[in-house]
């Protein structure tokens, strides 16, 4: 039999065939599953100005029957001098294919699908941490992962309330409107220390260097979702928050690594590895504890996984009509 076309799948098409509540059981399924998820590929590409970066995140079922089983690759550009031309400094694109043959399935937006998998990660994390009463979400940042980030957490908590704080008061402003529109009520904060310390769950999604979210706001029980650092140097969260809560990450072997908000306490023995009470694979497979007490505080760090993506891209294509 011939391989069917290569589907076109862009923004739409993702956001037609998914949903949140969905979408965050597909990755506790594949927390659970056989997937093999090599490390991320880094390449440095030269040019004429700054050096630009070609990423690549492959992964794919180990198990399963055929129509089941799938491969899939993330590709992903980051060119810093685009700015300079008006153009976007990331581009992106997922292959999805059939894990039995190699044949190419589908090419996916990957900016609209890593939007998706990284709010549900951060989902699936709090159904597990946050207080199963938690009620107010307040969302330091106001970027395009701030509204995923707050459908997500509402997909898996009874959030009635939902504060926003952002550098920048106009972008704040436009997400509350945005919201509204989607009939999602949202307020904004002036005081971001007083509006943490009435928050059940912290989502941050910055590009911050230096931690915007103090550890001493935290009230006991609160629920800490770190999502924007993604390299090293970047931190959201300062030390006394990582000093007080429970931490938790998505996977154990990058977030150590990847993430300011892990590398940069452990360095200076704020924690230790054995501090790390689990990540995904643990919580999902039920080797780890998630909450326990109503007044514990918990902190769960995010650098993003290729099983995410393949669990995403997976779910799109069984939902294609």
């Amino acid at each position: 039999m011939a391989d069917q076309p290569l589907r076109i799948l862009g923004a739409d098409d993702i956001a037609a065939a998914l949903t949140y509540p969905a979408l965050v059981e597909a990755l506790r399924e594949a927390f659970r599953a056989d997937i093999a998820a090599p490390v991320r590929h880094h390449h440095t590409v030269p040019q004429p100005g700054r050096a630009a970066t070609l990423l690549l995140m492959p992964a794919w079922s180990e198990a399963g029957a055929a129509n089941d089983r799938f491969l899939g690759c993330k590709i992903v550009t980051v060119f810093p001098d685009n700015a300079a031309t008006g153009k976007p400094s990331l581009y992106g694109q997922y292959l999805l294919m059939s894990g039995a043959t190699g044949a190419p399935l589908a090419l996916l937006d990957a900016r609209a699908l890593t939007a998706w998998r990284t709010a549900a990660a951060s989902a699936l994390a709090a159904s597990y941490l946050a207080r199963e009463d938690a009620a107010h979400l307040v969302m330091i940042g106001a970027g395009s992962l701030a509204p995923h980030l707050i459908r997500a957490h509402a997909a898996v908590r009874p959030i009635k309330r939902v504060t926003l704080w952002n550098r920048t008061h106009g972008r704040a402003v436009s997400l509350a409107f945005g919201l509204a529109v989607t009939g999602i009520e949202a307020t904004i904060a002036d005081d971001l220390a007083a509006a943490v310390a009435d928050a059940d769950i912290v989502s941050c999604a910055t590009l911050a260097i230096e931690p915007v979210l103090r550890g001493a706001w935290l009230k006991p029980g609160a629920h800490v979702d770190l999502v924007g650092g993604f390299t090293p140097k970047m931190r959201e969260a300062d030390d006394d928050a990582v000093r007080r809560a429970d931490v938790y990450v998505d996977t154990r072997a990058a977030a150590p690594k990847e993430a300011g908000d892990i590398a940069i306490p452990l360095r200076r023995r704020v924690i230790a590895k054995k501090d790390i009470r689990g990540d995904l694979f643990d919580l999902c497979r039920g080797k780890a504890k998630g909450r326990t007490s109503d007044k514990q505080i918990t902190l769960f760090k995010s650098v993003g996984s290729a099983i995410e993506d393949l669990a995403a891209a997976m779910l799109v294509w069984k939902g294609l009509k």
